[in-house]
């Protein structure tokens, strides 16, 4: 049967209609996606920046005898409660190192309580009438302010919120990525170039494909029970240590780095290993100096990806042991260590407001490095992607 011009016009004009539609959605979805990440990004700014700086006042420091048994006799008594008792507590090491500073009275900068901190930033505080008095007037003086928090870079974790920072999570991080790295990238590579050129395609390798494929979905949390039971329990990987760590998040990131880099090495056209083979080369040499040449930036772009998730991994790391409290950076692989989401979800559950601003700053931290590394891997394969 035979249908109208009118019909087929309606037809159309519904077509177009949804056609709109369609377009509509897709942008209203945009937007609100881009709209939540831009209130995310403006909540963990305006938190995070309180802490990037920190109350520091100028007070007498008295390097007396009495100083070396008793910190807190440093300072006079009515600067007591303002100065962070983690500064009073390095006044009898900085004696030992300085014999010269007995006896002699200086004025100092020196980082403050965080209540004072938090008074200064005008957040709540619990400091009473008189140390507020007192507060204001060094301000005045000039002898109360807020400077740019080099502890938040220097330090480690800290129970003075004022003195915590990230030193010892960021070292921890990058050995325990360097222990991923050197763990995951020759391991996934050679498999997948074994799966993608050598292995025949029967019924195990299509079973070995399929695991490896459901692997890259399974929660991050099993990959933690599976690194205690075996590093941890069976092998002997001391605890908490970034091998421990790195090798536990080697397991989670293989899964991609094969997948990526089988990607990449199929992307290679068998015109390159036919010609190869046409002038004698055995198999090997033409995966060796002719594949994986001309796949490698794949690889590469694929192997950043699976680091950045693993960096951000939390869940396998609190399995085991890596939450501890570390206030000194390791000084290697198998050292109790840290990792910045770990350490990032230890600051969420204190109940002091201050490492409310340092888990926001930490967040921005490692929101920055994040998009360094995906920046990277966009740059590699734009770089030096080969289109055939």
């Amino acid at each position: 049967m035979s249908q109208s011009l009118d019909d087929i016009s309606r037809q159309l004009k519904a077509r177009h209609r949804k056609s709109r539609r369609l377009h509509w959605m897709s942008m209203t979805a945009l937007l609100l996606a881009g709209a939540f990440l831009l209130a995310f990004l403006a909540d963990m700014i305006g938190k995070g920046y309180p802490a990037f700086v920190q109350a520091e006042i100028q007070a007498e420091i008295h390097y007396s005898e009495m100083a070396k048994d008793i910190p807190l006799a440093a300072v006079d008594e009515d600067m007591r409660e303002l100065v962070s008792r983690g500064f009073l507590r390095l006044i009898p090491n900085e004696m030992e190192a300085n014999p010269e500073l007995l006896g002699t009275t200086r004025m100092r900068w020196v980082v403050a309580d965080d209540q004072v901190d938090q008074y200064l930033k005008g957040h709540y505080h619990q400091l009473d009438d008189e140390q507020v008095a007192i507060v204001d007037r060094l301000v005045e003086e000039g002898r109360a302010d807020l400077r740019f928090n080099t502890y938040f870079f220097t330090n480690g974790d800290s129970k003075l919120p004022e003195i915590a920072g990230i030193q010892a999570a960021v070292v921890g991080s990058i050995l325990t990525l360097f222990v991923t790295l050197a763990f995951a990238f020759p391991v996934g590579v050679m498999t997948a170039i074994y799966l993608e050129e050598f292995a025949p395609d029967n019924k195990f390798t299509q079973a070995i494909e399929i695991n490896i494929n459901n692997l890259a979905a399974v929660p991050s949390i099993l990959f933690g029970l599976l690194g205690l039971a075996i590093f941890i329990n069976f092998f002997g990987v001391p605890r908490s240590s970034a091998l421990v760590g790195g090798l536990t998040l080697g397991l989670m990131t293989l899964p991609i780095i094969i997948i990526s880099s089988r990607a990449a090495l199929r992307s290679v056209p068998d015109s390159i290993r036919q010609a190869a083979f046409g002038v004698g080369a055995t198999r090997w040499q033409v995966v060796r100096d002719h594949v994986l040449p001309l796949s490698l930036p794949g690889i590469l772009t694929g192997s950043i990806i699976g680091l950045a998730q693993a960096m951000g991994e939390t869940a396998p790391l609190i399995i085991i042991g890596m939450i501890a409290f570390i206030p000194d950076a390791p000084n290697s692989i198998t050292q109790a260590a840290t990792v910045m989401p770990a350490q990032i979800f230890t600051w969420a559950g204190m109940p002091e407001r201050a490492y409310i601003e340092r888990t926001a700053a930490g967040i921005l931290v490692l929101l920055s490095v994040l998009i360094t590394l995906n920046a990277s891997a966009v740059y590699l394969r734009k770089k030096f992607e080969r289109r055939w």
